[in-house]
């Protein structure tokens, strides 16, 4: 079922490229943790950094992708991958060796974040030109979330390679050329030459506010859930710490990344008969039984369990998010309707945790994860809000027309 979406015309290749300069994401931020903290021997020159680039990248994200929208990917993307690149290049010449100083890397953090290029939101935008058939793009979309899960998790893997016998600035120089080939390799495939860039038009101020009605659903679910997935990531720690096993960690993490992969692929299987905006509270509030579930869990295989099942609902919850933010938007917008819940996913998951890290040690553990799950509850509640004509958010309808698609990943 997944083939017919890699059959598709350039699909392959362009998938390809895009996931190519994606890896660099997986690399980037552990690479540059570990070098800025090797060169300086501060943890807090360390979090500085590491903190105003997460910021800049977040939040500049829907900036980036109206570029993209107004300008085309092929006008749009090679500069800002080549200077994100070159910035990168800097941060790992400046970081090679011991003593480099603190202020500059901490100069150089904001522009760096700020130019990270939107790989992929502009992926699922040419998934959108490539694939008129609704079932198709569920699939297209389902398999991209999955393949940037496991990018997301193999990144660290191989940076913990590379340390073992390189300098951890060789990661981030690593992650600047991953980004740059992969970018280039993407924005010369036939397929984006067909992602024009719209024309500015009257009537953008009206437009903008029917959009932003129209994103409040999946923006505040993809919230909620980012704030679950963020609370989750510490919870697990705390969890395993207090049972003396903190290594266990990581697998129990891992547990839910494959739970989550699972789910992506089996949600991408089925034919839904409904509309993705009826689906999408059920698949928050799934998520926050399971993660309220682990609550209960007595032990670390428990919760193991309990973050698998809680992984069911993430990859599911967020193509759906971003199949309502396609769907919403005409040409011309596209893109930034996928950042804004890239953004929204980011920036939740920063905020969970925040917000459990300051719980934590003041209220016991099951309380913290029954805390953590009111976040995608909460969101699940919220009123659907305007939605397309149910005939056009039907799974099975034959074709609609194409150039119309968009969305996001992690920028």
């Amino acid at each position: 079922m997944y083939a017919a979406v890699l059959r598709t015309p350039y699909a392959l290749r362009t998938f390809g490229a895009a996931l190519l300069g994606r890896l660099s994401y997986g690399t980037v931020a552990l690479s540059l943790m570990l070098a800025v903290t090797a060169a300086t021997g501060s943890y807090a020159v360390a979090g500085a950094v590491m903190a105003l680039y997460g910021a800049a990248s977040v939040l500049l994200s829907p900036l980036r992708a109206l570029l993209i929208d107004r300008y085309g990917p092929r006008r749009a993307l090679p500069p800002m991958a080549l200077s994100y690149a070159a910035l990168l290049a800097v941060l790992a010449t400046v970081a090679w060796r011991p003593g480099a100083p603190g202020w500059l890397l901490v100069a150089l953090a904001l522009p760096t974040g700020a130019l990270t290029p939107p790989l992929g939101p502009t992926m699922r935008t040419v998934w959108g030109r490539l694939l008129s058939d609704r079932r198709l793009l569920q699939r297209a979309y389902s398999l991209d979330g999955v393949a940037e899960e496991l990018l997301l998790v193999c990144g660290p893997l191989l940076v913990g390679v590379l340390v073992l016998w390189a300098p951890a600035a060789f990661g981030v120089a690593l992650s600047a050329g991953l980004v740059a080939v992969g970018t280039l390799a993407f924005v010369t495939s036939p397929a984006v030459a067909g992602v024009a860039p719209v024309p500015k038009a009257g009537g953008r101020r009206t437009a903008r506010g029917k959009i932003a009605r129209d994103l409040r659903q999946p923006v505040v679910v993809t919230l909620g859930v980012g704030i679950a997935l963020g609370a989750a990531d510490l919870l697990v720690l705390a969890f395993a710490e207090e049972r003396g096993r903190g290594g266990s960690a990581a697998w129990i993490l891992a547990a839910l990344s494959a739970g989550s992969a699972v789910g992506g692929l089996l949600n991408g299987a089925v034919d839904w008969r409904g509309t993705a905006r009826a689906r999408l509270p059920f698949l928050a509030a799934g998520l926050a039984a399971a993660l309220g579930g682990a609550a209960l869990a007595p032990g670390l295989p428990a919760l193991a369990l309990a973050a698998a099942c809680v992984g069911l609902f993430v990859a599911p919850a967020l193509t759906t998010a971003y199949l309502i933010a396609d769907e919403s938007v005409d040409d011309g917008f596209r893109t930034q309707a996928g950042a804004w819940v890239n953004t929204s996913l980011n920036a939740g998951s920063s905020a969970g945790t925040a917000g459990v890290g300051l719980l934590v040690g003041h209220a016991p553990l099951p309380l913290c994860f029954a805390a953590a799950a009111l976040a995608p509850l909460a969101a699940a509640l919220l009123p659907k809000g305007d939605a397309a004509p149910a005939a056009a958010l039907q799974p099975q309808a034959a074709a609609r027309p194409r150039g119309s698609r968009s969305s996001s990943s992690a920028d």
